[in-house]
């Protein structure tokens, strides 16, 4: 496993296939309490701006509260509660069979369901040499210039105004990194809370740094060096793991997501992912697990949930987990900063249903803040953030923009779009596309030439290793130097699409003359689609 990269693993099912002493469940009710129920007094005055600007209810029953007395009554009855759920009317418990089975029988009780209780693997965390060399400076300028911060900067966008929720394995020491001076002294930490104890604790501040690097990729600052593009965002920061934890960090994640919503939370970043001991990969379907039904809740909320696409592309898992299955999730997969294209622990798509994941990238490895001072570290897990940081300032160029509004226009936004892989998604999103609408369509930069049995890939000979632009802003590819981390050789992407839209085949190729690929007819299917990309330019051929 590679440092720094977070996966949380672990198995469900719905029915015990063995019966246990002690098991974990969820209690689901009929019905709700709704009276006395205000949600002008309930909810923080942006949860109300979200739900007015997106046209939901304002008093809508799946945010009203669980009924106290049941919860009261089924405390008595088990050994431990673990969360309640409003958005599920439930209630998580710890009971042995007898206890769950007079449960069952309460009246007000629809259903119960069995969460089973393996022991995760934990997440995974370690310390990197705390120096940055000359070659990672480069990254830590890479990492957000790929993603406009210049343009951002010249327009005054900072993500001001905007509520980022981060829910994550712990934010150690982050009350007193200096990345984060400036976020504490102008009081933009909203609230912070542990979901993994009960009752309302609100020390985060300790355990596992990863959330702490999650934290600097969207909003962190040192002085005059930027690490995230978020820099006067809001936060709320959410502690939903342990070290070593049952099934429970998923509710942990569904109570934290509660939270976010009714404490005006616009953006959530989730750099966490579950997988291979917990799941089957039929089961990344966008509707299974319980993190992925409620992440999508979530985004029924009106908030843009932006989750890590997971680090598992070179191991037998292979694909995304949970919640980035999620339809209505912004999955974010990883580049490498030395070639500019898919980093190889970076997991890849489709869901199981078919649907393109991940849905955009950014540098899967980077420079962020952690206790002891800048570091070098990877996975997805801060490609996210640096999504998320991407999208506050996104939305904050026009906030009349539904979350799913602004996940398409982020998605329209990429590098490589209207082109697509299982690697890359849309690419790397622009700036420009939210700061210039009035852009010059880029010229052709190669040719599709039929000639008989063939298919020939052309590039113009003046862009063959010579610099030039991707999509909608300055994000220059050229050819690769080893000393310039964030540039690239050129490169042309293509895939071959089926009629339904899935890809068949996707490829990255390396552009070192203009007679770049000769392909034969014959080897493809009637109604299939070459689809090509390069430097900026896409076309589309029926074969």
């Amino acid at each position: 496993m590679l440092k720094n990269i977070l996966l949380i693993t672990g198995l469900l099912f719905i029915m015990p296939l063995l019966s246990e002493a002690q098991q974990q469940w969820m209690v689901y009710f009929k019905d709700k309490q709704h009276k006395d129920f205000n949600p002008y007094s309930y909810f923080d005055k942006k949860a109300i701006e979200r739900r007015v600007n997106t046209g939901l209810p304002i008093d809508d029953p799946s945010d009203w509260p669980v009924n106290t007395s049941y919860v009261s009554e089924i405390s008595l009855m088990v050994n431990e509660v673990i969360i309640e759920s409003r958005w599920l009317n439930s209630m998580a418990v710890d009971a042995d069979d007898l206890q769950i089975n007079t449960v069952r029988q309460l009246p007000y009780v629809l259903a119960v369901e069995w969460i089973n209780p393996l022991q995760m693997q934990a997440a995974s965390y370690e310390d990197y040499d705390t120096s940055v060399n000359e070659n990672e400076a480069k990254i830590l300028s890479g990492q957000l210039k790929t993603l406009g911060v210049d343009a951002w900067r010249k327009a005054g966008i900072d993500g001001k105004g905007m509520r980022i929720a981060i829910l994550d394995v712990g934010f150690d020491r982050a009350d007193h990194v200096p990345a984060f001076n400036q976020i504490r002294s102008e009081k933009r930490l909203i609230a912070t809370r542990d979901f993994t104890k009960r009752g309302n604790n609100e020390n985060v501040f300790y355990g596992n740094g990863h959330g702490t690097e999650v934290w600097s990729c969207i909003a962190g600052k040192l002085g005059d060096i930027q690490i995230g593009l978020a820099t006067g965002a809001e936060f709320l920061l959410a502690k939903t793991e342990k070290s070593s934890e049952k099934f429970s960090e998923e509710l942990y994640w569904l109570a934290a997501a509660e939270w976010a919503d009714k404490n005006g939370a616009d953006i959530i970043n989730s750099s966490l992912g579950y997988t291979g001991k917990r799941y089957f990969n039929w089961q990344m379907d966008g509707k299974t697990s319980f993190v992925t039904r409620a992440a999508n809740i979530a985004a029924g909320k009106g908030i843009l949930v932006v989750n890590a696409a997971g680090n598992e592309g070179s191991d037998p898992w292979h694909y995304i987990g949970a919640p980035a299955d999620a339809d209505s999730v912004l999955s974010i997969g990883g580049t490498d900063p030395e070639t500019g294209y898919h980093i190889g622990f970076s997991s890849y798509g489709p869901t199981t249903d078919k649907r393109m994941k991940p849905n955009v990238s950014a540098y899967g490895h980077v420079i962020a803040a952690a206790p002891a001072g800048l570091t070098s570290t990877q996975g997805t897990s801060f490609a996210s953030p640096l999504v998320a940081g991407f999208a506050a300032c996104a939305w904050q160029t026009n906030r009349s923009l539904s979350n799913m509004q602004l996940f398409k226009e982020i998605e329209e936004s990429g590098s490589l779009y209207p082109y697509f892989d299982y690697a890359h998604g849309f690419g790397i999103p622009q700036a420009g596309h939210f700061l210039n609408k009035n852009q010059t369509p880029i010229a052709p930069t190669f040719r599709i030439i039929e000639n008989g049995d063939s298919v020939n890939i052309v590039v113009n000979k003046d862009l063959v290793n010579k610099t030039a632009t991707y999509g909608n802003t300055g994000y220059k590819s050229v050819k690769r130097n080893e000393n310039e981390p964030g540039n690239s050789q050129e490169y042309l992407y293509y895939n071959i699409m089926n009629k339904s839209g899935v890809l068949d085949n996707y490829y990255v190729l390396d552009v070192t003359h203009s007679e770049v690929l000769t392909l034969f007819k014959n080897d493809f299917h009637n109604g299939e689609t070459l689809n090509v990309h390069f430097a900026g330019y896409s076309i589309s051929v029926k074969l």
